[in-house]
């Protein structure tokens, strides 16, 4: 925030604000132009560095000195460590899995069980159950998306299909969840009650689902499945061949679920799951640890737990594909992906401090008149604050902080405001690469939401239902028919 000596800052122009927005998104463009697929891995970080070396100039012709800035950027960042943490615990849960035999059992149970016909919709289904349960779609992306994202590539099918539907049943289970901290946050800044705003979601929030489900059926319908049965199952030997298979591999899964569902804290929860799939590696899976450590002692598994935990593994079977799909993980495979959202971060905190963001926002205000400009409104706002601060948590505190007063006094219904915010903050956050839910899924998943974005079709069909329903008036509530009771529609 802004500190006292508020008075003598100068209110930016809109061509001030606009300008940073400008210079990223040219930087951006340049940046996948050149560098392609690899364009994450610095340039665009070197992109947000220039824009926020842009805000700051701004910050300069107004007033603000170097220190206001720079104590924004530290409160900036500072939102976004426990994030951070996360992520390098979940890096260490990757490595320790893939070596204790979790993942590579579930892959090969999946397999066994799906099948390509309806394998999307099935991932979609899946992950919508497991994220609804406890309440995560990181969780629920690092665990079962990983996996999943291993069956597709047995199976010949589209990663980025599979990563659609795996962000999409994700993030249907996280926004519905009452364990979710967004889902408990957006109320929280609208005014409402998070049950009321949970089932007030499901009027956007379930059509989206069954149209994106319906989407992936057609789609696996679509696909060509000439993988073979005798290709799958020599996948399936191959998995067997280099690791111990069995249901109790999946221990470590099941304890990490159940500990989420109890709304247990989320970092100690991951890391205690990494530290687990090692004991697990050290007691079922001897053999890959001799293997890859070159001795069989008590000094090479434990070398061979750390190393999984710092760069995850590297296994070799003689099949390439099935090699890349059983190495990676540790915290090294994650640093990209920290400094990624470190620089959006720092850009992000720049925008807010010298009140760049504000001046967009109430630019945005004066074009609202109608209900349905003030919903679609909001979630653009919301999308561009995933944008420029790259952080859903942003994205719904900043507009419901400026929207709020704005929707009581057309007099509409709390749930409202805290469901367009839900709507576009919440669900465009992973769609965004340096944003730090989509640098997540980036990291995790291993493909860029630029290839999955056209697929999570739940996350970018709900927006436009938001906004179909503020036009036409569709379930859309007014503070005097309702208070937190069920919805009293105005149609």
């Amino acid at each position: 925030m802004r500190n006292q000596s508020y008075s003598a800052f100068k209110e930016p122009s809109l061509l001030q604000a606009a300008l940073p927005l400008v210079v990223l998104i040219i930087a951006l463009a340049s940046s996948v132009y050149l560098f392609g697929e690899d364009s994450s891995y610095g340039p665009n970080q070197i992109a947000l560095w220039v824009a926020g070396g842009v805000a700051v100039i701004i910050g300069f012709v107004n007033n603000y000195r170097w220190e206001d800035i720079e104590e924004g950027i530290k409160e900036g960042i500072s939102v976004a460590l426990g994030a951070l943490l996360i992520i390098l615990a979940v890096g260490s849960l990757i490595g320790t899995w893939l070596l204790s035999g979790t993942v590579p059992t579930m892959i090969y149970y999946g397999l066994e069980l799906l099948n390509p016909s309806w394998f999307y919709a099935a991932s979609a289904l899946i992950c919508g159950i497991i994220a609804l349960a406890i309440g995560s779609s990181w969780t629920t992306a690092a665990t079962i998306g990983v996996a999943l994202m291993g069956v597709a590539a047995g199976m010949g099918l589209s990663p980025a299909i599979t990563a659609g539907a795996v962000v999409s049943g994700a993030y249907f289970g996280d926004k519905m969840s009452p364990l979710s901290d967004t889902t408990n946050l957006a109320p929280a800044v609208a005014g409402t009650e998070l049950f009321a705003h949970i089932r007030y979601m499901f009027y956007t929030a379930g059509p989206a689902y069954l149209i994106a489900l319906i989407l992936f059926a057609i789609l696996g319908l679509n696909t060509d499945v000439n993988a073979s049965v005798a290709q799958l199952e020599r996948m399936q030997l191959e998995i067997s061949n280099a690791y111990n298979i069995g249901w109790e591999m999946l221990v470590p899964l099941v304890v990490l679920l159940a500990l989420a569902a109890t709304r247990k804290p989320a970092l100690p929860t991951v890391f205690f799951g990494a530290l687990l799939g090692g004991l697990w590696a050290v007691l079922f899976q001897g053999d890959v640890i001799t293997r890859l450590a070159g001795e069989d002692s008590a000094v090479a598994s434990l070398k061979m737990v750390w190393m999984a935990l710092t760069d995850g593994i590297t296994v070799e079977t003689g099949n390439t594909e099935l090699d890349s799909l059983l190495s990676g993980g540790g915290m090294s495979s994650m640093l990209n992906t920290v400094w990624l959202i470190l620089s959006a971060m720092a850009f992000g905190a720049v925008v807010e401090k010298i009140g760049l963001l504000q001046r967009l926002i109430s630019g945005v205000l004066g074009f609202a008149k109608s209900t349905g400009n003030l919903i679609t409104a909001t979630l653009f706002t919301c999308f561009g604050a995933n944008l420029l601060t790259a952080d859903q948590y942003m994205a719904i505190v900043i507009p419901g902080r400026m929207f709020r007063e704005e929707y009581e006094q057309r007099g509409l219904d709390a749930r409202v405001l805290s469901r367009t915010l839900e709507d576009s903050g919440t669900l465009t956050s992973a769609l965004i690469p340096w944003n730090t839910c989509g640098a997540f899924m980036m990291g995790t998943l291993a493909i860029s939401p630029l290839e999955y974005a056209p697929f999570a079709f739940f996350n970018w069909l709900t927006p436009f239902i938001a906004m179909f329903y503020g036009y036409t008036g569709i379930r859309i509530l007014r503070r005097e028919r309702s208070t937190v009771s069920e919805p009293v529609h105005s149609n």
